[in-house]
């Protein structure tokens, strides 16, 4: 199942992200799996939230630059070479993994990684015919 993941662009100084998760964490936002990648003047901060209409929401009442994407969230077995798994099928299909992160928590035994990608609908048939269980709703309730 696709779910969806907020990008907000931070300016890159000392206290933006500790403002963001307080904002969020204030609301009874949840923050699932989070990733942030810099540049000299900003950082752009991704992450999959237990509500993500509730955060949008908030963030865009607090004036911040934000916008949402789908994304995969995959599991994949958790010992070396477990990754193959998942980005061996798509690489043979080819689908462009653009980044993937890990989701801070467990819903099974395996690992569980968000995944971006450039051909989404393709991507989730090729791992799902590949044995590979694609996460929703169970990223979100938890």
């Amino acid at each position: 199942m696709i779910i969806k993941q907020i990008s907000v662009v931070l300016k890159n100084v000392p206290g933006q992200l500790a403002d963001l998760s307080e904002l969020l964490g204030k609301e009874g936002v949840n923050i699932r799996a989070i990733s942030v990648a810099d540049t000299s003047e900003v950082s752009t901060v991704r992450f999959v939230a237990d509500d993500p209409t509730k955060a949008l929401n908030i963030l865009k009442g607090h004036d911040y630059s934000v916008y949402d994407t789908d994304v995969l969230a995959v599991e994949t077995p958790d010992h070396p070479g477990g990754l193959n798994a998942v980005v061996r099928p798509l690489r043979n299909s080819e689908v462009n993994v653009h980044y993937l992160y890990p989701y801070l928590g467990r819903v099974s035994e395996q690992a569980i990684v968000i995944l971006g990608v450039d051909k989404i609908d393709k991507a989730q048939d090729v791992l799902k015919q590949n044995f590979v269980r694609t996460l929703g709703k169970e990223i979100y309730n938890l």
